[in-house]
This record gives structure tokens, sequence and C-alpha cells, in this order.
């Protein structure tokens, strides 16, 4: 195939996005054919699309060839439009405060699917005059548990042919892979990474994620300052503030003790609503007082997230496929 054909090919893909072949008009009837023949186009029918009371958020039910669903979230803030997307129909990780993890694990998605659901968005932002530019892998699924299909989608999300996004501009979150995060820092993967941390004893974090009986709380740290000295980048980490759980002033000081000297900058998130966890978000002079403490006392710096799309489950933790 030429080059010319491949370029025309790219373009129709990331830049008209298109959603099937035959759109495809101006190829050879021979280079139709070819794709026809040894290629399928990973479109994702939208089984169900809700808009948030917001009006900053939409959420995306989408279809899979085998009849499995995902959710993909379209996020508006001051001065930029996110993709939230998945990586797994389901998650293994379990996480108790999680819908996602709540409902089980069932597959990993491909790199096509990955893509697919940026593309999605991009598709919805062109009509509108507007362009994708960041995207954060913390819909539906473990990256790292998915790592290949991961890598390969953020380079294909990457390449300058294609959506061009930058690097910089895809932020992925893991629950603690220790084995994904040191090979991210071989490999010295450029994407921004996010670690939910949760808790900073061993004790308590197990008890919220699972996945901590695998990879402790010692290692996943000690994976952490590797990740930070081979890269020279700091990690996000992740905290969901549950009001009496984790949200005291000396849970602060235990994350600040755990940071310390690393570096770093906390996300905390008061918790979203789901079925199978009963637990109630910080309140937010509580939020506020625990960022206080990060930054008078140990100056790391902290954001507290901005709730967007709580009432159709559409915040972060709350994907799940509820609609069959």
């Amino acid at each position: 195939m030429s080059q010319v054909h491949t370029a025309r090919i790219w373009r129709y893909l990331y830049w008209e996005c298109v959603a099937s072949i035959e759109a495809m008009g101006q190829l050879p009837v021979k280079v139709l054919t070819r794709l026809r023949a040894e290629t399928t186009l990973d479109e994702l029918p939208i089984a169900l699309e809700t808009d948030s009371n917001d009006g900053f958020t939409r959420k995306y039910l989408l279809s899979l060839s085998d009849a499995n669903r995902i959710e993909t979230v379209l996020m508006r803030f001051t001065g930029r439009v996110t993709a939230c997307i998945s990586s797994q129909v389901g998650c293994a990780m379990g996480c108790v405060f999680c819908a996602t993890g709540q409902m089980g694990y069932t597959r990993h998605l491909t790199a096509g699917e990955i893509v697919a659901q940026a593309v999605h968005v991009q598709r919805v932002l062109r009509a509108q005059g507007q362009r994708l530019r960041n995207v954060v892998l913390m819909g539906m699924g473990e990256p790292l548990h998915n790592y290949d299909a991961v890598m390969k989608a953020v380079d294909i999300l990457t390449d300058g042919n294609g959506l061009s996004l930058g690097a910089e501009h895809i932020t992925l979150s893991t629950v603690g892979v220790v084995p994904g995060i040191l090979r991210m820092a071989q490999e010295k993967k450029s994407v921004r990474l996010a670690v939910s941390l949760h808790a900073a004893t061993q004790a308590g974090r197990a008890a919220l994620v699972p996945a901590a009986r695998k990879w402790p709380l010692d290692e996943l740290m000690a994976a952490c300052r590797t990740y930070s000295e081979i890269t020279g980048r700091r990690i996000f980490y992740e905290w969901t503030l549950i009001e009496g759980k984790n949200d005291t002033e000396q849970d602060a000081r235990d994350v600040g003790n755990i940071l310390r000297g690393l570096p770093a900058q906390v996300n905390l998130i008061p918790l979203n609503p789901t079925t199978g966890y009963v637990g109630a978000p910080t309140r937010n002079d509580a939020a506020r007082r625990f960022q206080k403490i990060l930054t008078d006392e140990f100056s790391i710096p902290s954001t507290v997230r901005q709730r967007r799309g709580i009432d159709i489950a559409a915040g972060c933790g709350q994907l799940a496929i509820t609609v069959k």
C-alpha cells in the first residue's frame, strides 16, 4: 500500500473519525477491498448516553463486538475536555468502594477497543468544532493488568499522524500493580502515572484495596521510589476520602510521612456513592484540613478533585454496567 493511501487512511481514522470503511470514499476500490478483507474498524456503537445535571459530563455505554459493554466519560473543565476511558470489561482488583471492582472481571480490552473510546469522544468534539487533548485511563479496569494492550493504545494515541495527543496529557491510574510500575520505569513510558493509595498503613490499605495483599505497601512505595528515580517524574497519589475511615489529621500526617522526599502530588477524591459500599464522603472542612496539613507540614502539593457526573454514576469509582 502506498504512503499516500496510508496517510489518507490515517486521516480518515483519526482526524475525520469515520465510523466505517465505506466512509473512506476517496480511496481506490482495490484498497477498500483489501481493508474489508484484512482489517476491522473498532467503532463502538452507543447503547446509551446520559448527560449529567452538572452540565459538564456525558457518559457513554458502548457496545463491543462480543456483546460486552464498557463505559466512557466525556468531562468538560475550564479550558479543556477530558476523556475517561476503560481498559477492561470489569476489574479484578476488587477495591471495596469501587463499582467496577464490585462487578468483577470479564476480560481485557484490545488496544483497538481502548483507542476507539478516545476516537469516539474525538468524533463528538469534532462535530462541535473542538478537539480532544486529554485522556485519563481511569475508567473501568486496571490498566497495568492489561499492560501490553494499554501501552500499544498509548503509542497510537500519541502518534503524530493520529490523534497526536501529548504523552503528558495522558494519565494512567493504577491501584498499585508493582510489576507494571517497575516495567513503566524501565521502559521510560512518558505518560503520567497516578497511584491509588487510599491508606498509609498496610492493614488499612488491604481493607480497602485487596490487591495490597499481593503487593504490600512497602513494596509499592519502593516501586514508586524506583520509578521516580529512573524517570525523574513525580507521581500523582490518589486518596479517596471516606468519612471516619481515612480523613483524620493523623491520616494526613501518615500520608505526608510515607511520601516524604518523593516528587509527589496528592489528589484528594471525596468518596462517590456506590450501591455495594456503605460509606460517606468526607466533609469539605475535613478535606481542607487534610490538604492544609500536607501543604503546611510537608510541602506536598494537593488538589481536591472536582466532582463530575455523580448523578449519572460517572464519577471516580462509579463506572459499572447497569443497563443490559
